[in-house]
């Protein structure tokens, strides 16, 4: 089933590549094309800012959930279809789950990292059933799923487990991904 709405985790930053700046824009616009909200972060800059305003641009809903004090830097985008301020970054983590149907993770820093994990980490302790999708643009990703391979080697994770993350590096591919049924896994400790 297609999603209805995704929430989407990137950088506030753009990064040092044109590259990263494109996929967001083509995430955004067929995100837009295809009428699937996009619920983000709420940030007009870096990455963020690009997504939002291609989906924007392309006729999409977009929701956006931002700590008040991220608003007081002036980071905020003023031209949302919705906006939701949160008191903390947890608070706006667990109402942007709460807002969607599955996650798509783009480049980024700490916090990109910081999210996808913990939406990961509910996943696999089944506090929610989205799937979760990682847009590896230039193989930004590579060294981190080389690790998590490197974890299921040294038994720190299930192989079940890693396959919750679906990765491309095509917005169009990652969608169907992401549309599949979902498969069962284990609990972690079963």
């Amino acid at each position: 089933m297609i999603p209805t709405a995704i929430s989407v985790f990137c950088g506030s930053s753009a990064g040092n590549d044109s590259a990263y700046t494109a996929a967001a824009a083509a995430l955004g616009t067929l995100l837009g094309e295809r009428k699937i909200k996009l619920v983000y972060g709420a940030g007009n800059v870096g990455l963020m800012g690009v997504l939002a305003d291609a989906a924007l641009a392309a006729g999409g809903a977009v929701l956006g959930v931002i700590p008040q004090f991220l608003v007081d830097y002036e980071v905020c985008h003023d031209g949302l279809t919705e906006l939701v301020i949160t008191e903390t970054m947890h608070e706006r983590k667990r109402i942007m789950a709460a807002h969607s149907e599955a996650v798509i993770v783009l480049p980024g820093g700490f916090g990109t990292l910081d999210e996808y994990f913990e939406m990961l980490t509910w996943r696999q302790l089944r506090l929610h059933a989205q799937p979760i999708g990682i847009l590896n643009v230039r193989g930004y990703y590579d060294h981190l799923l080389a690790h998590a391979d490197r974890m299921i080697a040294e038994g720190f994770v299930r192989a079940e487990h890693r396959a919750l993350t679906h990765v491309s590096d095509s917005p169009a591919t990652l969608l169907e991904l992401l549309s599949q049924p979902a498969r069962e896994e284990g609990l972690k400790w079963t």
